[in-house]
């Protein structure tokens, strides 16, 4: 009989903890946000002042705590969501936009990008080549032609892959020196001399953070990573032009699809479908909050939201791409 008493009561518990609202759930808890680069950069500051805002648009007005996880050029943060952060709705990431193609590529990466819980993007973007101004390096015929030290992160960081991605697809003397926190680092290493430029740093990244350095021509755009150019960077090659090679051309396409999710955040798989509704819809809602685009527009970030179903949509795609193309992108910037 008491058995029989116990399993009931537990039979109750078990049916009170699954009726718990979105709103009873997040009530008094706090919401990690694992940023995966260092303090101070672009991915920093767009998940930092989203945290800012985003809490009280989630049922039971939850903190969010961001904290920095950099490593292999985010995977590290991305690998821990994915297998290691609570399934509950109570963490999620943001991590580099090639992180979704990165399982396809084999580089690191221990996930299956379209499983993960895609919150959207706050804005697509272009990544683009720079070389400091002291150096010999100043136009895309320079870089294809001329040795050229650039910094990198890690393997499967941003300015590391597109490195690697020109010095295969176009047979250009790069010299990559790897190892650097964040592109904040590798700015520094280039004012220093240690580096001659980067790739894969974002124009919303440059824009803000290194303003002065554009007005004051103290580097040089060699060229952009996207399908059509942006007006205000101006006449700066798009790299998807310098070859006619159709093969070369889906390499290439593979890794500007990324550039559709510029500042991408996602929680784990798995998690309650109510609790990845409320924060998808926290998400969308945080991206006409008033006074996050009022703050955003202080801070000189670009908010030109891409949803999380335009995310998955795109990765699902992605993944479809033909196996002796991946093949060939994946060397390419792993050699």
């Amino acid at each position: 009989m008491r058995f029989v008493v116990a399993v009931a009561g537990l039979s109750l518990l078990a049916g009170s903890a699954q009726a718990q609202s979105v709103e009873e759930f997040y009530k008094g808890k706090n919401i990690n946000l694992a940023i995966g680069f260092s303090a101070g950069g672009g991915y920093d500051l767009y998940a930092r002042q989203l945290a800012r805002y985003m809490g009280k648009h989630i049922p039971g007005n939850p903190n969010i705590v961001p904290q920095n996880m950099p490593g292999a050029g985010s995977l590290r943060a991305a690998n821990f969501i994915y297998t290691a952060a609570p399934k509950d709705g109570t963490a999620f990431g943001i991590f580099a936009r090639t992180t979704g193609i990165n399982p396809l590529l084999e580089n690191g990466a221990t996930f299956d990008s379209t499983k993960f819980s895609w919150l959207g993007s706050v804005t697509d973007d272009v990544s683009l080549c720079v070389t400091w101004h002291a150096t010999g390096v100043k136009t895309w015929q320079d870089f294809i032609t001329k040795p050229t030290a650039l910094g990198g992160e890690g393997p499967s960081s941003e300015p590391d892959v597109f490195a690697r991605l020109y010095k295969n697809v176009f047979n250009a003397p790069i010299k990559l020196v790897s190892g650097y926190p964040g592109t904040n680092e590798i700015m520094l290493a280039m004012e220093r001399g240690e580096v001659d430029g980067l790739c894969g740093v974002s124009w919303s990244t440059l824009k803000t953070r290194n303003a002065k350095w554009l007005n004051d021509k103290k580097i040089n755009l060699i060229s952009q990573a996207s399908f059509k150019k942006i007006p205000e960077i101006g006449d700066v090659p798009l790299v998807i032009e310098q070859t006619q090679d159709k093969e070369k051309q889906q390499i290439l396409k593979l890794f500007l699809a990324a550039q559709e999710m510029a500042r991408p955040f996602a929680a784990p798989p798995g998690i309650p479908a109510d609790r990845k509704a409320a924060l998808v819809a926290a998400f969308d809602a945080t991206m006409q909050d008033p006074e996050y685009l009022a703050d955003a527009k202080k801070l000189e970030l670009d908010v030109n939201p891409v949803s999380g179903k335009t995310i998955s949509d795109l990765l699902t795609e992605v993944y479809a791409t033909p196996k002796d193309v991946l093949k060939k992108a994946g060397e390419a910037v792993t050699k």
